[in-house]
């Protein structure tokens, strides 16, 4: 379904521009993505409607006030962008009665900054895509960008994202799920209970993305080492049976007053022999995976795909925005994963294969932004 069936965005009254906290970074190892992606949002959200406050959390998890500059957060081959600790702290509202943030200078000082009417919350994995900032949000009463508490946090782990997709019906790639503590215990059972799912496997952290700790495993040789990656990142971890079959995401957005969700054409990653699609081929321009968007796909299986990614969206209660992975096999279609904030650089997936459906970078970040408004918690 093409963007040009949805509602159009509301046209704002003449010079009565809104605010929008921009809140990137955090704590999690995919804190660079996450500042990438704020500097495509900062550069491309319309300045004629709205009124930007950046807010970068750093590693440390301090909420900072940040500059209004695009190119301090831009991502390259060479260095990885991340949010510097300047000194500020940034003050949510005491509770639901004030959208009112201030902001803590280096001398102790105390500026406000003013009411806001939406945070855009672009931050990736824990702390921060698992339901946790979700969460703070509804506490004191701020209307958000994307997935709420419940879609987060299903989605932000794997194990249950899996579960509830197959509770739907939805195919999913075969699993175990293995915890440190079994595997410190007795790695010799751990083995034995994968062994089922035969090589190669995936080994993936739980509650992690944009690729990080995921190993391929093409043998039992190299099983433990891949099990100290994984779990590096979590204190559990997914053993996938490799999946054969194209891989081909699709983007979702929820439907405009309480319509359905609405769903992209199918990008599809190309990989070469021997590879996978690994955090150096997805954000550092690694050789080895290309994306191909629209992805060569029949009427047929383009529309069941939609049928599935919305089916999935729905079924972890998504709001907002999602992305669905794919794999389609000689027997259909099989779910990877879902994304409930997906790489959204202006290069990632999410927004190429809107722009293929006909919605721009900027007037993406718009209907998301009149989404988060309009969505009730």
């Amino acid at each position: 379904m093409s963007i040009d069936q949805a509602s159009p965005a509301p046209t704002p009254v003449a010079g009565a521009k809104q605010t929008v906290v921009v809140l990137f970074g955090g704590r999690s190892s995919e804190h660079a993505i996450s500042c990438a992606t704020a500097g495509g949002v900062l550069s491309a959200i319309d300045r004629s409607r709205y009124d930007v406050i950046p807010v970068g959390i750093t590693r440390d998890g301090a909420f900072t006030l940040q500059a209004d500059d695009a190119s301090s957060f831009s991502l390259t081959g060479e260095t990885l962008p991340a949010v510097v600790d300047n000194g500020t702290r940034v003050h949510w509202p005491e509770s639901a009665a004030t959208r009112e943030l201030s902001v803590v200078e280096p001398d102790g000082s105390v500026r406000l900054l003013g009411a806001v009417d939406v945070v855009f919350p672009i931050l990736h994995g824990r702390f921060g895509e698992d339901g946790t900032v979700q969460g703070l949000l509804e506490l004191v009463g701020l209307p958000y960008v994307g997935a709420g508490l419940l879609a987060s946090s299903v989605g932000m782990d794997k194990h249950f994202t899996k579960t509830v997709l197959q509770e739907a019906g939805i195919a999913v790639a075969p699993w175990r799920t293995v915890r440190r503590r079994t595997w410190l215990s007795d790695p010799d059972q751990v083995i034995a209970d994968v062994a089922p799912l035969g090589f190669p496997v995936f080994v993936k952290p739980a509650r992690a993305g944009s690729s990080v700790g995921v190993s391929r495993v093409d043998s039992e040789a190299e099983f433990a080492a891949a099990m100290e990656i994984g779990l590096a990142e979590d204190g559990k971890v997914l053993v996938e049976a490799a999946v054969s079959g194209r891989e081909i995401e699709c983007a979702v957005l929820g439907g405009r007053d309480g319509g359905s969700p609405r769903t992209s054409v199918g990008g599809e990653i190309v990989l070469g022999s021997d590879t996978f699609y690994d955090f150096e081929s997805k954000y550092l321009g690694a050789p080895g995976a290309d994306l191909v968007c629209p992805a060569d796909l029949t009427d047929d299986q383009l529309a069941e795909m939609q049928r599935l990614a919305a089916l999935a969206f729905e079924s972890v209660d998504g709001t907002g925005l999602s992305r669905v992975d794919f794999f389609l096999t000689d027997n259909g279609w099989v779910i990877n994963e879902i994304n409930t904030m997906p790489g959204f650089t202006p290069i990632s997936m999410f927004p190429a294969c809107w722009l293929a459906s006909g919605l721009s970078y900027p007037e993406l970040i718009t209907e998301l932004i009149e989404l988060g408004l309009q969505t009730e918690r």
